[in-house]
């Protein structure tokens, strides 16, 4: 044991606990430093932070190692990269029984969250380029083979087309086929004992449950986005219920706040560990 660890202070009856729920209601595996500095801080606020996080994995309508894999898509997505989160989620799907290729599978599919600035951006440009008038042709072309043929490629690998990709490829088609490449690995790639042949290895309902729970979290809220894949969860056989759970487990980033934070305060102001960056 570490001389900073030796010398924290033994934990009162009802941190103890508090700190016997957690490993019941979670996992001692989740226990990081974030919960231990707001365990031994603030025990009111890591009750109340146990109890939110505990919801889903209580009703269960989606399996633990959905849950865990949604949740590593909500804290590895570029908008939040919370590292402490990544680590224990990736921990608690391996513990049930997520392979690397899922977890691999999850990371593709969360990183296809930069291509927004182009689903936002496009329209909107063209919207501008409307107003100021001289650029007719520009925005209003007809697809040309190329761009059919990317557009027919889109579709058949991503089982959908929406409109906000229309200006998008009749502006830039060699941004949108190395973005088609991009996006695409998750869904058109051959892994060793998959179900799904030459298809990734997570269920398309899976998958989109994945772009849901990033799409919806606090640090993204892409509405377009959202929506879109709920509908298409919903086609692959997502119920309601399980789509509920997955803005449930994104509204979790929450208590990162404390789990930042806290670790800080105990740090610099009680003269605690030192808070891992």
């Amino acid at each position: 044991m570490s001389s900073s660890s030796s010398s924290q202070p033994q934990l009162t009856e009802e941190q103890a606990a508090l700190r016997a729920r957690f490993n019941t209601l979670l996992s001692p595996s989740q226990f990081h430093q974030g919960w231990s500095s707001l365990l031994r801080l603030d025990p009111p606020f890591f009750a109340a932070s146990l109890s939110l996080t505990s919801v889903p994995r209580l009703k269960s309508h989606l399996s633990a190692k959905d849950q865990a894999l949604l949740g590593l898509a909500v804290d590895c997505a570029s908008t939040h990269l919370y590292t402490p989160g990544i680590r224990s989620h990736i921990t608690l799907a391996a513990s049930h029984g997520a392979s690397v290729a899922e977890v691999l599978e999850v990371i593709e599919l969360s990183s296809t969250l930069g291509i927004h600035a182009c689903n936002i951006g496009v329209p909107l440009l063209v919207e501008v380029l409307k107003e100021q008038g001289g650029y007719e042709e520009e925005i209003t072309r007809e697809f040309d083979d190329k761009r059919e043929d990317l557009k027919r490629k889109f579709e058949e690998k991503r089982g959908y087309w929406h409109a906000f990709w229309e200006d998008f490829l009749r502006l830039d088609p060699e941004f949108f086929e190395a973005y088609l490449e991009f996006s695409g690995v998750p869904w058109g790639k051959e892994v060793e004992g998959s179900e799904f042949i030459g298809k990734g290895v997570l269920s398309p309902k899976m998958k989109e449950l994945v772009y849901c729970a990033f799409d919806c979290a606090a640090t993204h809220l892409y509405v377009p986005g959202l929506k879109l894949h709920m509908k298409n969860a919903l086609g692959y056989g997502a119920t309601p219920q399980e789509i509920l759970e997955v803005l449930e487990i994104a509204t979790l980033l929450s208590v990162h706040t404390a789990h930042v934070a806290v670790p800080i305060v105990e740090e610099l102001m009680m003269g605690g560990p030192k808070a891992e960056s």
